[in-house]
């Protein structure tokens, strides 16, 4: 088995909804995404002769999908009073509203389930909330 690793970093603010402790107040991290990309054979022909898949393209992939979060407050659909989120889109604050509460658990598999439907055989995806703490998910 073959595996690659790709990687980037975003910077977001979330909240956790119904929880007690610092984290139900508005803060943010400095994201860090690790992708690892698999497959048992490498290509025979053509360009990519000798390779899984081209680093350029998860690189690019990668980037992509974490640079649509970046600089973004992003907060669990129906967490948030509708007059506040009303506020915040008025001013054109960058709001993602996903379907999950947003934590590095979450994350890791909403990431990886973008990637595994651009097409990538996906081993696991690890997601840094911290330099030192992260979450990993893997089927």
């Amino acid at each position: 088995m073959y595996i690659l690793k790709g990687e980037h970093s975003f910077d977001s603010a979330h909240f956790l909804a119904n929880y007690q402790g610092k984290c139900s107040n508005i803060h943010g991290h400095r994201w860090r995404v690790i992708a690892e990309i698999c497959g048992e054979e490498l290509e025979q022909n053509g360009q990519l002769r000798g390779m899984v898949v081209d680093f350029g393209d998860i690189k690019k992939d990668i980037k992509k999908m974490v640079d649509d979060h970046d600089h973004a407050l992003i907060i669990e659909k129906g967490t948030m009073k509708e007059i506040t989120l009303n506020c915040l889109k008025e001013d054109n604050f960058n709001i993602i509203e996903v379907d999950f509460r947003p934590t590095a658990e979450e994350f890791s598999r909403y990431f990886y389930e973008i990637l595994e439907r651009k097409g990538y055989s996906v081993k696991r995806v690890t997601v840094y909330e911290t330099p030192t703490n992260s979450a990993t998910y893997e089927k």
